[in-house]
């Protein structure tokens, strides 16, 4: 999964654009609540051939990511999206990508399941089909020259509105 830190069009209109890292505290940052410990997650980001985190002040903490990419894309905060939450609107111009040569892919999908000698016809049906829709995905997987192209286009209308 590819990890990108979006805005919405009206989000950069009321309130600018990150330009660095260290600028994300000064924004309303969506945080990620882990379902089981409750735990606040921090945002990751990779640095050169690191991936570092970053704890953010949340203006909203949610563990429904859903929920976070409607608050991200009504404006109310920036957030850090998956690429499955995130690409479409991204290429449709509802949510610009900031912040793009810090995108990280260090996390993955799992599909757990029981057994392997017992598993079920229905269960193994499944398994291809998540593999085969999100593995590799053009849907889903980004470029960087898209991403980046995405972010200029978006910073270049918010430099015209000011």
């Amino acid at each position: 999964m590819q990890l990108f830190v979006c805005a919405s069009p009206a989000y950069l209109a009321a309130h600018g654009a990150p330009r660095s890292l260290d600028e994300l505290p000064q924004h309303r940052c969506s945080m990620f609540r882990h379902p089981g410990t409750g735990r606040v997650l921090p945002w990751y980001f990779k640095v050169g051939a690191e991936v570092i985190s970053r704890d953010l002040p949340p203006a909203l903490s949610t563990n429904d990511t859903d929920l976070e990419c409607e608050a991200v894309l009504s404006g109310h905060v920036i957030g850090s999206l998956s690429n499955l939450s995130a690409a479409a609107h991204i290429r449709a111009g509802r949510l610009v990508p900031l912040l793009t040569e810090h995108v990280t892919d260090h996390m993955s999908v799992h599909v757990y399941y029981g057994s392997r000698s017992a598993q079920p016809v229905r269960v193994r049906a499944f398994i291809d089909l998540a593999v085969e829709r999100l593995a590799n995905s053009a849907a889903y997987e980004m470029s960087t020259k898209e991403l980046v192209a995405a972010e200029a286009k978006g910073r270049r209308a918010l430099s015209r509105k000011r």
